[in-house]
Order: C-alpha cells, then sequence, then structure tokens
C-alpha cells in the first residue's frame, strides 16, 4: 500500500489549524469598541464602519514558504508581487477597493540589493493593484531567520487596507442553488500549497528535481514555474461587481475548495458542485511525481491543497452569468463557469470522469 502524501505530513496540519483558530473567537469582545456602529460578520473576515456608509476591510497575510523557492532560485525581484496579491485578493472579497499595504519583513540582514529586489516586487504588485505603499518595515533578526542561503534569509507579511459602501458589501448571503460559481484563472501555484509541492518536487527538501531541471510537461525550468507570482484579481473582481450582483466572492488560497464550506455559514441548506478544471501543468507534475517517489497524492487532497487553475471565484445568479463573463472577457480576463450552487450540501468536484466529495 502506498504511503499517502498530504498537507499534513507535509507539515501543515488542517485539523489543527482549525482547531487552534477557535480561540479567534476571544478577539469577538472587541467588537464592542468600534466607533461608528456594528461590525459586518462576513464568510471571510469582517469589515467595520467608518463614518457614514463607509466601512474599511484591513486584512494581513504573509507569502509563506514561497519565499524559500525565491532563495533557492536565488531571484528576489518577483516575490512583493506575491505579498501584495494575498492581501489585496483578501480585500476584495468583501467588495472593498484596496487603499493601501504595508509590508513587514523580518530579514537574516538587510541586505541593500535584496532590499532592492523586494521593493521592485512590492511596486509591481502595488501598481497592478491601483493602491499606495505608504510604509513598511524591515527587520534584521538573525537569530530568529536563518533561510537557505546564508545572508539571504527572510520572511514577508503584507496588511492591506480597503473601503466599501455598505451598499456595495459583498455578504455571502442569499446563496440559492442554480446561482453560477465563475472561476478567475490562476497564474499557477500561487502562494499555497507550496509546503507539499516543495516537498514532493525539489531534492533540496526530498523531492525529485534539480532547481533548474525542467521536466516534462513544463516548458522551463521548475523552480521558475513554482516561483511564478500570484496574480491579482483587484480590477477585474471590482469592475464585474459594477456591472453585475455578486452575491459572494472566493479567493482560492489555503484549503483551495474546501473554503466554500464558509459561505453555508452565512446561506443555508445549500452545497456547491464544481465540473470544469484546466490545471497548469505543475498541478498534474506535483501529482505524478508523489507516485513515483513512492507515494500517492489523491485528488481528494489535491482539491483541498490547490487551487488547480482557477485562483479566484465568484458567484452570481444564473441570469447574470453571461454578463459577467462578458464583462470579464472585455477585460481581457480569462473566466470560465465552474461550477454551481446546489441543493444537494456538501462540496462534490467532478474532474477527469471521477466524482470527488471534499470532506
Amino acid at each position: 500500500m502506498k504511503r499517502q502524501v498530504t498537507y499534513a505530513a507535509a507539515g501543515v496540519d488542517r485539523k489543527l489549524r482549525a482547531k487552534a483558530k477557535r480561540a479567534l473567537r476571544l478577539l469577538r469582545s472587541t467588537y464592542r469598541l468600534s466607533r461608528y456602529g456594528e461590525i459586518v460578520q462576513l464568510p471571510f473576515g469582517n469589515v467595520f464602519p467608518f463614518r457614514g456608509d463607509c466601512y474599511l476591510d484591513l486584512v494581513i497575510e504573509g507569502v509563506g514558504t514561497k519565499v524559500l523557492v525565491a532563495q533557492l532560485a536565488g531571484k528576489y525581484d518577483t516575490i512583493g508581487v506575491d505579498g501584495v496579491a494575498v492581501a489585496v485578493n483578501d480585500v476584495i472579497r468583501s467588495g472593498a477597493r484596496p487603499l493601501a499595504v504595508a509590508d513587514n519583513i523580518h530579514a537574516q540582514v538587510s541586505d541593500p540589493e535584496l532590499v532592492k529586489d523586494w521593493m521592485k516586487g512590492i511596486a509591481r504588485g502595488a501598481a497592478e493593484a491601483g493602491c499606495v505603499v505608504p510604509s513598511g518595515e524591515i527587520g534584521d533578526v538573525a537569530e530568529l531567520i536563518k533561510g537557505l542561503v546564508e545572508g539571504k534569509g527572510f520572511d514577508m507579511v503584507f496588511a492591506a487596507i480597503g473601503e466599501v459602501s455598505k451598499d456595495k458589501i459583498i455578504t455571502g448571503k442569499d446563496l440559492k442553488p442554480g446561482d453560477v460559481i465563475i472561476g478567475l484563472r490562476s497564474s499557477g501555484i500561487h502562494s499555497n500549497g507550496v509546503t507539499l509541492a516543495r516537498k514532493v518536487l525539489f531534492k533540496q527538501w526530498g523531492g525529485m528535481y534539480e532547481p533548474f531541471d525542467a521536466p516534462e510537461p513544463l516548458d522551463r525550468e521548475l523552480v521558475y514555474e513554482v516561483l511564478e507570482p500570484t496574480r491579482i484579481y483587484v480590477k477585474p473582481v471590482l469592475n464585474v461587481a459594477e456591472h453585475v450582483k455578486v452575491k459572494a466572492a472566493v479567493h482560492i488560497t489555503g484549503d483551495a475548495y474546501l473554503k466554500f464550506k464558509r459561505l453555508t455559514l452565512f446561506s443555508k441548506g445549500i452545497g456547491f458542485e464544481f465540473n470544469n478544471f484546466k490545471p497548469q501543468p505543475i498541478f498534474d507534475l506535483i501529482q505524478k511525481t508523489a507516485s513515483e517517489l513512492g507515494g500517492e497524492l489523491s485528488d481528494e487532497e489535491m482539491f483541498k491543497t490547490f487551487n488547480m487553475g482557477w485562483g479566484f471565484a465568484i458567484i452570481v445568479d444564473k441570469t447574470d452569468a453571461d454578463k459577467a463573463l462578458d464583462v470579464l472577457g472585455k477585460a481581457g480576463v480569462h473566466a470560465e463557469e465552474i461550477g454551481c450552487v446546489t441543493k444537494t450540501r456538501g462540496i462534490r468536484i467532478l474532474y477527469k470522469g471521477k466524482r470527488i466529495i471534499l470532506r
């Protein structure tokens, strides 16, 4: 019997994380401190009132172990794009327009050339998201940060703040069977599931390949494929929300398609079915390589861990689906109908002629 290759075995235990996150309930005691009214609780975070009908969405996210891949490649001028992306893509789930981002980088040492490369990526990402970077912080903490290459270790965390008027908040409520799920194409692995991918793909962490190998079916070196920056969805998502009512928005990151379960807390008695996937070659390579190493990485685990080709999703009424796709297409965005809301509870994936139920 083959060894099961899972995210938990790679070092990221979903069940333990979910249990730990219960402690976040303690923060609800702070909601009463809101100066301008009640906090609006949403499926993937909350927005808080700030004068009149203006609400603010504040998030903080990290790049995770993708920084190790940057060190493996010796390439540091795109990782800042990922940092901006993970934060601003979270902000737009509420319908908020990102106003600003700020970085907090812990470094082994503030090497001037390294910092310059980081800033190139951050500036590029912020320009694409249409927001400013008014502040940030770089701390030298050599006793905490080591990394792969002496003097090049670092960790990146980004905060983003956005604004949305009360009547434009994407609430995730009132979903009903027949609503259409539209997927926006990812650029590849993005910044999620990288811990599992690294340990399958790269010899550095017990995997199969050297970083600059170009295994089939990739058309470039493996390390650059994994390092491809996370796509930023700010402009297309906010644009389509101006033309149709977006009922829910999901940034397909950690926990991948399990994230849709959160929507059932706000719209009762529904489930989700997905039937359209065209994953980039990197995803097939991860699964195939796990098998060649003597393990088994199941389809179910893939859909719990990776975006499988769709980095963001919006849910709209069936009558609005064609218009939403038209708006996205005219903006040059690759978007497709990838599934629907169902009256059968749970998350079902139709993939390669098989039905997968995510638990």
